[in-house]
């Protein structure tokens, strides 16, 4: 199942609210855990959450640049290195 860009937001946004709590790791093994409150995902790396709407803005710049998209810099969101961590745990990257 790599790169499985057709994934709905609304099909990631429930994995998220399935998954959370569990231990993820960003690309410099930096583990992390989230929680999901609404259309957001609270990081406990971090004090900002992340949004739905970011999920879908990552989700939609993989699904028209798959070839440019390369690392979590390339997807230019907020939170990337957490949003890219997450889509590659659950094999959408």
């Amino acid at each position: 199942m790599m790169m499985n860009t057709d994934i709905t937001i609304d099909a990631l946004w429930q994995l998220l609210k399935d998954h959370q709590t569990e231990i993820f790791y960003t690309i410099k093994k930096l583990p992390f855990t989230y929680t999901v409150k609404g259309g957001e995902i609270f990081v406990d790396r971090r004090s900002k959450s992340i949004t739905k709407a970011t999920f879908e803005q990552a989700l939609n710049k993989l699904k028209t640049d798959k070839e440019q998209i390369k690392g979590p810099k390339s997807l230019n969101v907020f939170g990337a290195p957490y949003v890219w961590a997450i889509l590659k745990t659950f094999e959408i990257v």
